[in-house]
């Protein structure tokens, strides 16, 4: 497996992949050590993971060069995941006790009867994470699987694979088993051989063409599954908000270069303001510095996969073939020779039969749309067979809990856009996936229940 710094094209790793035979290997240690990881004490697992902390902590700066180097995401954004990684440690390791702890329903003395549910580990997981944001969607999954008891065998992508590798070695410092968290390096067919194992629970993050493909291959297993997939996020810019939000909105749809599931994808002004709010997007835009990831004042620096440049010019050839304005960019570029980028694109004039209203872009690229009226919005909103994240800007509290009440995702926004807090659920509907990270849930889905009858005559 070979690691190419997407800036200029650099390798800067090579790995042996792991073989099917090796896979099945890592499968057997982790079920043989499993049991004796659940039996240690939850208070040693915790105060393993916070030590696995404080090594994250101790070499942040270290970390994220690597993170910019082998992605091109911009090195304050790097900083920024690895810091906003510790609160969501915290959050599992202050909540993990009391989410894991039997729960007494019942006690009738009268009958000597006490009903209790308890909750144990899965078992043996199987954690297939991503590049775009490799510490955040990885500790989602590793993170409360290891606190609850599981082992955990983990796929990081191959274009975030030296963090991958990374994460292995502060886990292992910290003191887990190496069996109990193992690294399988390779791409689809490593992944395949993962999903043959007769693991007790899938935890994946990635597009929905995958997450489908994997949804296909455990039918009938009878097992948890976890996919978190794309999204087509949407906003709606409502006729009393102030204009001045498109600046807010700019940064949620080209942060980290449009490579979040949770990117603003598609926006809807009323067209009261609808001027007035180009006009501040548009000159946000401008603002933004495309170039060198590793200088502190770029914003935007190369795509992680090359082969998505291909995906935005298609887009962008769509919409202007069906009438649309090319306002910003909307042509692939390059930095020192190196080709790689994607000029941040703002277009216009869009409309529902346009692929960049309903694809996934995952890209630099916003469309923004006219509309006349709340429920307008509100309909295209839902057009969509994603449901993910969506926001609604108003100084109308009544105004956007109607709407947002209406709208399919799991995730919604008021004034607000494109934020993950560690107290939330994140899921998603429709093709954005099933199950649920984060929040105490995120905890809980690493756990079976067990219903005790107890009768003490």
């Amino acid at each position: 497996m070979k690691v190419h710094n997407p800036a200029d094209g650099s390798l800067i790793n090579e790995v042996p992949d792991t073989s099917v035979e090796e896979v099945g290997t890592a499968f057997a240690a982790a079920a043989a050590a499993q049991a004796d990881w659940a039996a240690r004490p939850l208070i040693e697992r915790i105060d393993i993971l916070r030590k696995f902390r404080a090594g994250v902590v101790y070499r942040l700066e270290e970390l994220a060069d690597m993170l910019t180097e082998e992605t091109g995401k911009a090195i304050s954004q790097s900083r920024n995941e690895l810091n906003g990684l510790l609160p969501r440690i915290d959050f599992f390791l202050d909540h993990v006790e009391s989410a894991l702890a039997d729960e007494t329903v019942l006690e009738d003395a009268d009958a000597g009867l006490v009903e209790v549910i308890a909750r144990e580990p899965l078992g043996v997981i199987a954690n297939i994470s991503a590049w775009n944001y490799p510490w955040f969607v990885g500790s989602n999954v590793f993170v409360p699987g290891l606190l609850a008891g599981n082992a955990v065998l983990y796929k990081p992508s191959e274009f975030a694979l030296n963090t991958g590798l990374a994460i292995g070695d502060l886990l292992w410092s910290a003191g887990v088993p190496r069996e109990v968290f193992a690294v399988l390096v390779g791409g689809g067919e490593v992944g395949a051989a993962l999903l043959d194992q007769p693991v007790d629970g899938v935890f994946f993050t990635g597009s929905y063409g995958t997450g489908r493909r994997i949804a296909e291959q455990l039918a009938g297993r009878m097992i948890p599954m976890q996919l978190e997939l794309g999204g087509k996020d949407p906003v709606y810019v409502a006729s009393d908000a102030d204009p001045a939000v498109a600046e807010g909105l700019a940064d949620g749809a080209f942060y980290n270069n449009g490579q979040s599931c949770c990117s603003v994808e598609r926006i809807y002004v009323h067209a009261s303001i609808y001027d007035a709010f180009v006009e501040r997007f548009v000159a946000t835009v401008d603002g933004f510095v495309l170039g060198d990831p590793t200088n502190p004042d770029t914003y935007l620096g190369p795509l992680t996969r090359p082969q998505q440049i291909e995906v935005l010019a298609s887009q962008v050839a769509d919409a202007v073939t069906l009438g649309a304005t090319v306002l910003r960019g909307g042509t692939p570029t390059d930095h020192d020779g190196h080709a790689g980028w994607f000029a941040p694109t703002v277009l216009v004039d869009v409309n529902h039969d346009m692929a960049v209203m309903r694809d996934e872009s995952f890209g630099p690229m916003i469309g923004i749309q006219r509309v006349g009226s709340d429920d307008e919005a509100v309909a295209l909103m839902n057009d969509t067979e994603f449901g993910l994240t969506a926001g609604v800007y108003t100084s109308d509290a009544d105004r956007a809990r109607r709407m947002l009440a209406e709208v399919n995702a799991g995730s919604v926004y008021w004034n607000c856009c494109d934020r993950v807090s560690p107290r939330l659920p994140w899921s998603g509907r429709g093709h954005s996936g099933i199950g649920s990270t984060l929040s105490v849930m995120g905890i809980t889905a690493f756990t079976k229940p067990k219903a005790w009858h107890r009768r003490s005559r």
